[in-house]
């Protein structure tokens, strides 16, 4: 079986990071899962993590409140989030923190 790129694989953790944040995962809790479930290794998870940070400030910020303002969020909202998430991530973007997860 050939090895997916790197490329790939990043999307695949994003795409498993995310799935994390719709259950309200904490970075530690997603680090943990990820781990156990789909054997990538925590420094994996929380680099692709701190630059999805870099990448949607906003998200993030409004994403740490606590846990309980996370959790009356409802589905939508989250959703949404999610939805803006992956549109601020530009394949055009020059930076060197969106090449990760282009």
């Amino acid at each position: 079986m050939e090895a997916a790129s790197p490329n790939s694989y990043i999307r695949v953790v994003q795409h498993l990071i995310e799935k994390c944040i719709l259950f309200n995962m904490t970075k530690e809790e997603c680090m943990e899962a990820l781990s156990k479930h789909a054997n990538i290794k925590p420094v994996i998870t929380s680099t692709v993590w701190k630059e999805l940070e870099k990448e949607n400030k906003e998200f993030f910020e409004a994403y740490g409140g606590s846990r309980e303002e996370r959790k009356a969020m409802d589905s939508e909202t989250l959703e949404s989030m999610i939805h803006n998430l992956h549109n601020n991530v530009s394949p055009s973007s020059s930076s060197s923190s969106s090449s990760l997860i282009r």
